[in-house]
Parts: C-alpha cells; structure tokens; sequence
C-alpha cells in the first residue's frame, strides 16, 4: 500500500492519498484550501495512473473538509462523513467565521454517511470504520488490518489526542474513544493523524499521558 502525505491550508493538516498495486486509491481529509494544493493532488492521482474510489472524511472541521468541491467536481465523489457531523459539515461558514474571521464562500457537495464497523473496499485492500467521537461527534478511525495501519484524523495524535474544547467537543467521549482504540488496534499499527508525524499504538501506549 503506497501513502502519499500532503499538507494542506494555514493549519498544516494532512490530506492523505492511498493507493495499492492495482492503482485504486482513496483520498483522506481532503483540506486543501489553495489552488496550488488542490491542482498538487490532481496531479499527482493523474501521474500515478490512480482511480480514487473514495473520498473519506475522518470529521467535518472545516480545515479537513476545505478541499471537498474539488474532489467532488474533479471525480465526482461525495465526500464519506459520519452522520453527527452533519452540523458541523453544513455549517462550514459559521465556523469558518467565528475561527478564522472569514467564511469559506464555497458551495460544499452533498456528502454520504458512513457507519461505525462499515467497510470501504478499494482495490485489494479493506478500510473498517471505527466511529471514535470526542474531538467532534462523527469523528472516526479508518483502519486496515492487513496493512496494520490506521488513520486518526485528529483524534490521536503523537503523544497527544484531539482537543475537545471546540463545539460539540466531549472529554468524556473522547476517553472511551480511546480505550476503543486500544482495545481493537495491535500495538504495532502505524497511525497516520490529521496533522503532524505519524506514530504507532504501542509507542502511544507506552508514552502518551493520555493513554495510561
């Protein structure tokens, strides 16, 4: 499985383009907010020879969603998001103002729900959905278990876990969410987060405070 990292917009998230050798992807968190991010994206699906079959969501803020219009008129994918943050999603200007003094003054597609335990197939390769709330209410976990490896979005991150201060944010949520993890994840799967390095559950486990 080959993982193409981008950076996208002014917070530094990352967008994530997934592919196997029979040249199907996925894109993950798709917050390219620049032209010159978006267009980075298509071209390198194009000079891959991809076949994106999915465009996954692991929330709805409006710094990993920035980037689902062009997705969408691009390859005519809706953007997959857990149905609590539905709110969150159709709101994007509201948020967009009250964070950044701005709103995001695109028109975002409609989108298509996904459900914890679901599995996104692409290629040869299997994502099973982990519905992990706490950061945001549909925040979710996609997991593939041949690969050991997962996407966290930004509910675990190296040595830290999502902040839980924004709207619709839990605490409490978000300790269940990560005794989900743990529980269901070996400890050797890599975690590729929403922004910075990825890290693995066993060095999680061993060091981050919010883990023991």
């Amino acid at each position: 499985m080959t993982i193409k990292t981008f950076q996208c917009n002014m917070l530094q998230e990352n967008c994530y383009v997934v592919s196997d050798e029979t040249s199907e992807a996925v894109i993950i968190d798709c917050g390219a907010y620049y032209e010159a991010e978006r267009q980075a994206i298509i071209d390198y699906c194009e000079q891959q020879g991809l076949t994106l079959k999915h465009h996954l969501c692991t929330h709805a803020h409006f710094d990993h969603v920035f980037g689902c219009d062009t997705i969408y008129e691009h390859y005519g994918l809706k953007p997959e998001i857990h149905p609590a943050d539905g709110p969150i999603y159709h709101n994007i200007d509201r948020f967009c103002i009250d964070m950044l003094g701005a709103p995001y003054g695109r028109t975002q597609p409609p989108v298509t729900s996904l459900a914890d335990g679901q599995q996104i197939d692409f290629g040869s390769h299997t994502l099973k959905v982990l519905h992990t709330p706490g950061h945001s209410p549909g925040c979710v976990f996609f997991y593939c278990e041949e690969e050991k490896t997962a996407f966290s979005g930004d509910t675990l991150f190296r040595m830290s876990v999502g902040r839980t201060d924004l709207p619709f944010g839990s605490w409490g949520d978000m300790m269940e969410s990560m005794q989900k993890v743990v529980s269901k994840l070996p400890a050797d799967t890599t975690v590729y987060p929403g922004h910075g390095p990825k890290t693995t559950i066993g060095e999680e486990l061993a060091m981050n405070p919010y883990l023991r």
